[in-house]
C-alpha cells in the first residue's frame, strides 16, 4: 500500500464517530472551479443533525438501549437527500463491514432521488475509489469484502416486508435510512425494528421527510415515541437554498397555518386529513389519561373481539368499562376457534364481563364455539345497518360513538398501535343512491393501499359500542324492579306503596 493510501486511511478513520467532521474533511466545499465552490459546508440544521449524530456516537452507543434514532419532519428543498447521501458515505467509509438499507416512500423517490443524489456526492467524495455505486447498492471495492461491507437501497413492500428483517451485523455497524418516511407503511417500520437487536453493535436509524400525515411511525417518532427518538423540524425559510420567492407567494395563497404550508415549509405536521375520522389531537390526549377506580368500576365490563382477517393481521380483544379501556390480548392469526373461543371465555370469567361482542366477519366459528360452552356472546355485522340515518353502516356508528368517548374522557393504553389504529382510518360520504351523504370508513383494502396495516385494535375497541349494556348489578336492581312493581296501565296515576323496592335487597338476598 503506498503512503499516500495509508495517510488518507488513517485520516478518514479519525472521524468514526465525527459524520460532521468527516463531511467537511470528504467534500471539495469552497474550492475554485469545482462543484461545491459557492459553497462552504452543510447548512445549519445539516450541521446540527451531523453533530447531534457526533454527540451520540461519542457516547459509545453500541447497545440496544443506545440505538441511534434521528427522526426529521422538513419543509421542501431544505436538502434532506444531500444528508442522506452524507451520512451513507461517512458511514461506509469509517467503519469496515459497515451494513445497511435504505428505503423510500416509492420505488422512483428510490431510485430518481434518494440514489441519484448518493450517486453524486460519492463522485465528488475524497474515497471515491474505495466502494461502487450500482443501481440497487453501494459495496466495497474489495472482493473478500463484497457482500459484508455494502448498502443496499430495498424498495418496501408490506407484503415481503422480511426483507428489511434480516440486517443484523453483529460486533460492527448497522445503517437504516428512510427517505421520505410519512408514506412509509406501520408493518415496514414495526418488521426493521427487528434489525436494533444486536448487541455491542453501532446501530444508526435515521428517518427523514415531508410531515404529510398526522398519523402513523413517522408522526410517532414526534409524539408519543418522541422519547425514543432525536426529533427535529426543519422550516424552508431558514435554509439557505429554497426558494424564498416561491415559498412567500405560497403564505400569501394559502397562508402561513394552512396545512399545505405546515407540510411543504414548516416541517410540521397538517392539523387533521382531511378525511381522517379521529384526530391526532383526541388520541393524544385520550393516550394513558389516569383515572381513579370510581370513576369506572360502576360501570359493566364489556370485552371486544376482532378476529384476523389476514395473515398479518392480528387477533384484538380489548376490554372497556366506562372510561376505562385496556388491551387484554393480542395474538397473531389463529384459525383454530375452539381454541380462541377458550381464550376469550377465560377473560370473561377473569374480568366478570356483562357482555361479550364478536365482529361476525371472521367471528362465526369463535361465536359457535362459544355457544357449545355455554357462552352468551354476540355476533356484530359491521356492514349492518347503522341505528343512526347518518352513518352508512354499523362500523362507522360504532367508530363515531367511540371518538365522542375519547373526546368526553375515554381513556385508552399508552400502545403505539392503538394510537395509529385510531388516527389511521379516513372517512368518506356516500355520493349515489340511497348512500348520498352518509358517512362510511374506509375499508381495510384502502387503509393497506395507504400503507397502513388493519386497524384492529381500534375496531376491537369501537365493537364494545355496539349495543347499550347494562352491569350484572343493574340488571339485578332492574328485575327486582320489575318483580316490585308490575306493569299495571290503570294505575298510571296512582302512587305505589315506597316499602315495595328495598335497594339493599339485592345484597341480601330479598324482597320486601
Amino acid at each position: 500500500m503506498s503512503i499516500e493510501k495509508q495517510w488518507l486511511i488513517n485520516d478518514i478513520a479519525k472521524f468514526s464517530l465525527d459524520p460532521y467532521g468527516f463531511v467537511l474533511y470528504a467534500f471539495p466545499w469552497g474550492e475554485k472551479g469545482g462543484p461545491l465552490e459557492k459553497h462552504e459546508g452543510p447548512d445549519v440544521w445539516q450541521a446540527k443533525v451531523l453533530r447531534d449524530m457526533s454527540v451520540q456516537l461519542q457516547k459509545g452507543a453500541m447497545t440496544t438501549a443506545d440505538v441511534i434514532r434521528l427522526a426529521t419532519a422538513a419543509g421542501n428543498g431544505v436538502g434532506k437527500s444531500a444528508l442522506v447521501s452524507w451520512i451513507i458515505l461517512w458511514a461506509m467509509s469509517t467503519f469496515e463491514d459497515t451494513r445497511g438499507v435504505v428505503t423510500a416512500n416509492t420505488e422512483n423517490q428510490l431510485r430518481t432521488k434518494t440514489w441519484a443524489e448518493l450517486s453524486k456526492w460519492h463522485q465528488m467524495c475524497i474515497v471515491k475509489e474505495w466502494f461502487v455505486v450500482t443501481a440497487t447498492a453501494m459495496y466495497s471495492k474489495n472482493p473478500d469484502h463484497e457482500r459484508t461491507w455494502r448498502i443496499d437501497q430495498i424498495p418496501w413492500s408490506e407484503n415481503k416486508p422480511e426483507a428489511f428483517a434480516g440486517l443484523h451485523n453483529q460486533g460492527k455497524r448497522v445503517i437504516l435510512i428512510f427517505d421520505e418516511a410519512s408514506a412509509i407503511p406501520d408493518i415496514i417500520w414495526e418488521t426493521a425494528e427487528g434489525a436494533m437487536t444486536d448487541e455491542d453493535t453501532q446501530i444508526i436509524w435515521a428517518t427523514f421527510g415531508n410531515p404529510t400525515r398526522n398519523s402513523g411511525r413517522f408522526h410517532a417518532c414526534f409524539n408519543f415515541l418522541r422519547h425514543r427518538w432525536r426529533s427535529r423540524h426543519v422550516d424552508s425559510r431558514t435554509c439557505k437554498f429554497t426558494n424564498k420567492v416561491q415559498i412567500a407567494k405560497w403564505i400569501e395563497d394559502y397562508g402561513e397555518d394552512s396545512d399545505f404550508v405546515r407540510i411543504h415549509v414548516r416541517g410540521v405536521f397538517p392539523h387533521a386529513s382531511s378525511r381522517q375520522f379521529i384526530s391526532g389531537d383526541i388520541v393524544e390526549m385520550a393516550r394513558g389519561r389516569f383515572l381513579r377506580p370510581e370513576q369506572y368500576n360502576f360501570a359493566p365490563v364489556v370485552i371486544g373481539v376482532d378476529p384476523a382477517w389476514e395473515g398479518c393481521d392480528f387477533f384484538e380483544i380489548v376490554l372497556r368499562q366506562g372510561l376505562m379501556s385496556k388491551i387484554l390480548a393480542t395474538y397473531p392469526k389463529n384459525d383454530d376457534d375452539v381454541e380462541m373461543a377458550g381464550r376469550i371465555a377465560l377473560f370473561e370469567d377473569e374480568y366478570k364481563a356483562d357482555a361479550v361482542f364478536i365482529d361476525l366477519g371472521y367471528g362465526t366459528g369463535i361465536y359457535s364455539a362459544g355457544k357449545q360452552m355455554g357462552r352468551k356472546w354476540t355476533l356484530i355485522p359491521f356492514g349492518g345497518k347503522s341505528s343512526d340515518e347518518g352513518f352508512l353502516n354499523k362500523r362507522a356508528d360504532m367508530w363515531n360513538k367511540m371518538k365522542q368517548w375519547l373526546a368526553s374522557g375515554g381513556s385508552i393504553p399508552n400502545d403505539p398501535a392503538m394510537c395509529t389504529d385510531l388516527t389511521g382510518v379516513e372517512s368518506r360520504i356516500g355520493e349515489l343512491g340511497p348512500n348520498c351523504g352518509k358517512l362510511y370508513l374506509e375499508p381495510k383494502e384502502s387503509m393497506r393501499s395507504r400503507g397502513l396495516g388493519s386497524p384492529g385494535k381500534g375496531d376491537a375497541l369501537a365493537i364494545t359500542f355496539a349495543h347499550p349494556v347494562k352491569s350484572k348489578i343493574q340488571r339485578g336492581f332492574q328485575a327486582q324492579m320489575d318483580i316490585a312493581q308490575p306493569y299495571d296501565p290503570l294505575s298510571l296515576n296512582v302512587r305505589q306503596p315506597e316499602s315495595r323496592f328495598d335497594p339493599l335487597a339485592l345484597t341480601q338476598g330479598r324482597l320486601n
